[in-house]
C-alpha cells in the first residue's frame, strides 16, 4: 500500500483547484487533486506542503484533514490522504500537469477524476455541507476582552473565507479582537499567524479606514516576518490601502522591501505580484522609481510563473513601457 497525500486547495472565492494529468501518465488526461507520495520519515502534513510547492510553486495553509481512502488500481494500491487547504496564490506554475482550473464546489461531480479522487470529491462536498450547517460563534467573553485560549480556539476553527470575514467584522467592532489579530500575525505558530493575518486582510474590504490605522505598523514589521503567508496578507493589505497617508520614510522602506521581494528567487507568486503593484503606485508619487521598476520587471523574463509575467506586462503598459 502506497501512502499518497492530496490537497483540496481553495482560493478566496472558495473555488477548488483541480489539475489534469498528461498523456504519458498512469491516468492520461484525467483530473485530480494535486499531491504525491509520502517520503520515508516525512509527516503527512509536511508531505502535502512539499508536494504542492514542487508541483505548483504554491504556498498553502492546511485547514482540515478528511478521511483517507484506499483504492486498488490493479498494478498498485494506494491510500489517499486528503487535506483541505487555503491559498492566496491563484495562478499555479505546472511542473507535472498539463492544465488546471478553479471550480465551484458544485461543479466537482462533473469532473473526469481519476478513480481514487472521486470519493475524495464526494467527501469534501459532505464536509462543506456540514460546515455550512454549523453556527460560527466566538466563545463567551466579557464585554471588553476575549480570553487568550478562547481566541486561539476561534482562530484554529477558522477554515474558510466566510469565517475569516466574520472574524474581520468582529475585529471592526472590538478593539480587543483587532489587537489580538495583529499580535497573532506575528506568532511563531505558522497556522495561527496565517489565519490571523488572513482575517486582517479581510477588514480592508469593508472597513478600509480601520486597516489604514495599522498599515504603518505592518510596514515597519515586514523585515521581521518569517511566514510567507503573513507576508502575502500584509502586502495585499498595503497594495489595497491609501499610500498617500504614509510618510516619505515609510514610502522608502516599502519601496526597498518590495524591490527585494521582486528580485528574490524565493518569494511566492502572490508576494511578487503585490510587490509589483505597490512599487507601481509608489512610482506615481516618485517618478524616479519608474526606470528601476521597468528594469526589474524586464529581468523577470526567466520567471516560471505565467501569472507574474502577465502582471509585469500590465505594469509595463501602465508605465508607458513595452515588454
Amino acid at each position: 500500500m502506497i501512502d499518497v497525500t492530496c490537497a483540496i486547495i481553495r482560493n478566496e472565492d472558495d473555488e477548488i483547484l483541480v489539475v489534469q494529468r498528461g498523456e504519458k501518465t498512469d491516468h492520461p488526461f484525467r483530473w485530480e487533486f494535486p499531491g504525491g507520495k509520502l517520503l520515508e520519515g516525512e509527516s503527512e502534513e509536511d508531505c502535502i506542503i512539499r508536494e504542492i510547492r514542487e508541483e505548483l510553486t504554491m504556498d498553502i495553509v492546511i485547514c482540515s484533514r478528511l478521511p483517507a481512502f484506499e483504492h486498488d488500481y490493479g498494478h498498485k494500491q494506494i491510500r489517499l490522504i486528503p487535506f483541505v487547504c487555503d491559498t492566496l496564490d491563484d495562478i499555479p506554475f505546472l511542473t507535472e500537469h498539463v492544465a488546471f482550473k478553479w471550480l465551484a464546489p458544485g461543479e466537482l461531480p462533473g469532473v473526469g477524476f481519476s478513480e481514487a479522487d472521486i470519493p475524495v470529491a464526494g467527501e469534501y462536498l459532505k464536509f462543506i455541507n456540514y460546515q455550512e450547517g454549523l453556527t460560527t460563534e466566538i466563545p463567551a467573553t466579557s464585554a471588553n476582552s476575549i480570553r487568550e485560549a478562547d481566541f486561539v480556539l476561534t482562530l484554529e476553527n477558522t477554515h474558510g473565507r466566510k469565517e475569516a470575514e466574520w472574524l474581520a467584522e468582529l475585529a471592526a467592532e472590538k478593539e480587543d479582537v483587532l489587537a489580538r489579530l495583529i499580535n497573532f500575525s506575528f506568532s511563531t505558530d505558522n497556522k495561527l499567524s496565517s489565519k490571523a493575518s488572513w482575517s486582517l486582510s479581510k477588514i480592508h474590504d469593508k472597513h478600509p479606514e480601520i486597516s489604514a490605522r495599522f498599515i504603518p505598523m505592518i510596514i515597519g514589521s515586514l523585515d521581521k516576518l518569517a511566514s510567507e503567508s503573513v507576508r502575502r496578507s500584509f502586502l495585499k493589505i498595503i497594495s489595497l490601502g491609501d499610500i498617500s497617508i504614509l510618510t516619505r520614510k515609510q514610502h522608502g522602506l516599502l519601496a526597498d522591501y518590495c524591490f527585494r521581494m521582486l528580485r528574490s528567487g524565493f518569494s511566492s507568486i502572490a508576494v511578487k505580484a503585490y510587490s509589483m503593484e505597490i512599487i507601481y503606485r509608489l512610482a506615481l508619487v516618485y517618478p524616479e522609481l519608474t526606470g528601476e521598476l521597468a528594469a526589474t520587471i524586464n529581468l523577470l523574463h526567466d520567471e516560471k510563473s505565467a501569472g507574474i509575467l502577465a502582471k509585469g506586462r500590465i505594469i509595463l503598459k501602465r508605465l508607458g513601457g513595452s515588454s
